[in-house]
């Protein structure tokens, strides 16, 4: 199975060492949104997304290159993020739904903390400092093998 990943990380680049393990897991290209164009996803038969969530869901640079896509009949996808805190399943809606209006399956969600200091929170000099860890790229491996292995199973 052919797989990209697709993430757009700024600030401290937590998401792209995210990215960057599960895709180790894969074998998958691993693009920045600004590196690849929405149709070359075509080429793949798996397809990851994710970023930092901002304002209570996805880079908004993530989502326009998801509202982009063609569709994506018969292709699977799986949504992953780093957050400093709050609900993954309320984050995730929003791009959950743009891959659901591109006729995409939508085969699993992964999420872990990693280091806020955004608005409010540099006061305390952020939150989860030192995260994603050891732990969360661990973690995200594990997600990766579990997708591996439901896939081809």
């Amino acid at each position: 199975m052919k797989a990209l990943i697709v993430y757009h990380s700024i600030y401290y680049h937590n998401t792209e060492k995210i990215a960057l393990a599960i895709g180790d897991v894969l074998s998958a290209a691993v693009k920045r949104c600004d590196q690849i164009q929405p149709d070359e996803a075509m080429a793949y038969d798996l397809i990851g997304l994710g970023s930092g969530i901002y304002f209570s869901q996805h880079h908004k640079k993530l989502l326009s290159w998801v509202d982009a896509l063609p569709p994506l009949m018969n292709k699977k996808a799986f949504i992953f993020s780093t957050r400093g805190a709050g609900p993954v399943w309320w984050y995730h809606r929003s791009l959950r739904q743009k891959l659901v209006r591109h006729e995409c399956e939508i085969v699993a969600e992964f999420s872990c903390k990693a280091f806020d200091s955004f608005g409010i929170l540099q006061w305390w000099g952020g939150i989860n400092k030192g995260r994603p860890d050891e732990s969360d790229l661990h973690r995200s491996k594990v997600f990766a093998r579990s997708l591996t292995q439901s896939l081809y199973t």
